[in-house]
């Protein structure tokens, strides 16, 4: 026994040692300043954020379409995450996040043509951090889309989208995160309010307006088809959320979970706030405004997520389901726009109130700054200049943009292909 034993140590001290040699040489391979927890959890939030647009936008919006507009809609979500993906490193990277002054990035990193498997950001590679910045490039273009549906030509929305990806997106990117103007200003934007929510929301009332109500607005039932599909989108909206929110910690550590918690309660009172104004005035809940609490205080919570306790993310989203409920319903009667799906309502409403209320309920201990309750009532002011200049460069360039797509190649699709519906007459093809 002893000497079978034996043999088989000896046979083993060949492989013992191939294994001390890999392991000795394996700093060799690492890169340096590399944090393997921070990096498996950016490639988790890329991913969850990424399903966010696909299936989330798309699935939330077709649902509220009519049937003859569903798939014209996924298709919407769909090919702007192909075409945001290239130009963002073509282009949008570059502008956004490589170096340059207060307005907008150089051209050091074009095609990210100096970036290799050990450029690093931080503690994490460059590549997770340039497609993590990505999927948010690709879900706020998504979002727009919202307020056109049912009556924009494709080539127009490749058109626009395009150029408003490379002239508003990156430039807005690099103000808050990039090392611009707000950020020297020293406004407080952890995941989006401004760069995302108020951005897509501007841009999406402007191209509403342009492009004008849709062929029997007011006057023919344009209830959801499939509500069903809404709720759905939602639900992945709400789950891939943390990677929006607590990825934008881009570290796996307290500042990501306090993201995570804090982004859980404002969209659960969101929902209830929803609800709660709905039951009250309409005397009944719906589904879908359940769905459509849930992103309100999704949105509101964006900004704020990094800066704020659970205390101030419950009072954030109860204020912001109810302010955008009011939004969704009574101020787009008023003001007469057809904003298909309330991206106005939701986003550029919801942002505005998450990014000013993060000037009230920002925590110190949690952000570094504090807010309007711990004694700094100029960050509310802060914020607000932040939602200024988010709204005025947004929506000039945005306008900028659309008049000249109308005059060159049109944006609207004909009276009677819209009233065939944007599946047959865009793509040809049809849910039957």
């Amino acid at each position: 026994m002893k000497q079978r034993f034996a043999n088989i140590a000896r046979g083993a001290l060949p492989a013992v040692a191939g294994a001390a040699a890999l392991l000795a040489a394996a700093p060799a391979f690492a890169q340096e300043g590399l944090d393997t927890g921070d990096t498996a959890w950016m490639l988790t939030s890329t991913a969850l954020v990424l399903m966010m647009t696909v299936p989330g936008v798309a699935l939330f919006y077709s649902g509220m379409v009519r049937k003859k507009n569903i798939l014209a809609t996924m298709a919407q979500s769909f090919v702007i995450t192909a075409l945001v993906s290239v130009l963002w490193i073509v282009i949008g990277y570059s502008f956004a996040f490589a170096g340059g002054g207060d307005w907008i990035g150089t051209a050091d990193a074009l095609l990210l043509r100096n970036m290799t498997v050990d450029s690093m950001s931080g503690t994490i590679p460059e590549s997770v951090f340039m497609t993590f910045q990505m999927t948010f490039a690709i879900i706020t273009s998504a979002l727009i889309t919202g307020a056109v549906a049912d009556r924009m030509k494709f080539s127009a929305l490749l058109w626009f989208t395009g150029l408003w990806t490379v002239l508003v997106y990156a430039p807005i990117a690099h103000w808050v995160w990039g090392g611009g103007v707000l950020s020297g200003l020293g406004v407080l934007d952890f995941a989006g309010g401004t760069v995302v929510h108020i951005n897509s929301g501007i841009a999406a009332l402007v191209a509403a307006v342009v492009l004008g109500r849709r062929v029997g607005f007011g006057k023919e039932n344009m209830a959801p088809f499939n509500v069903g599909y809404t709720v759905i989108g939602a639900s992945l909206l709400w789950v891939g959320w943390f990677g929006f929110n607590a990825g934008s910690a881009v570290a796996a550590n307290g500042a990501a979970g306090m993201a995570l918690a804090v982004t859980q309660i404002a969209t659960a009172a969101a929902v209830l706030g929803w609800v709660a104004a709905e039951w009250f005035i309409h005397k009944k809940p719906s589904v879908l405004g359940m769905a459509t609490g849930a992103v309100a205080g999704l949105v509101a919570i964006t900004p704020a997520s990094g800066f704020v306790g659970p205390g101030g993310a419950l009072f954030i989203g109860v204020i912001a389901g109810i302010v955008c409920f009011w939004a969704a319903t009574s101020l787009k009667k008023m003001l007469g726009y057809d904003d298909s799906l309330d991206v106005f309502g939701i986003h550029a409403v919801g942002g505005i109130v998450g990014a000013l209320l993060t000037g009230v309920f920002a925590v110190e201990a949690i952000g570094g700054t504090p807010g309007l309750l711990e004694g700094n009532p100029g960050q509310v002011l802060t914020q607000l200049w932040g939602v200024l200049a988010t709204i005025v460069y947004c929506g000039v360039v945005s306008l900028v943009l659309l008049l000249g797509i109308r005059a060159t190649i049109g944006l609207r699709v004909s009276e009677e292909d819209e009233r065939a519906g944007l599946d047959i007459s865009l793509h040809g093809e049809s849910l039957g």
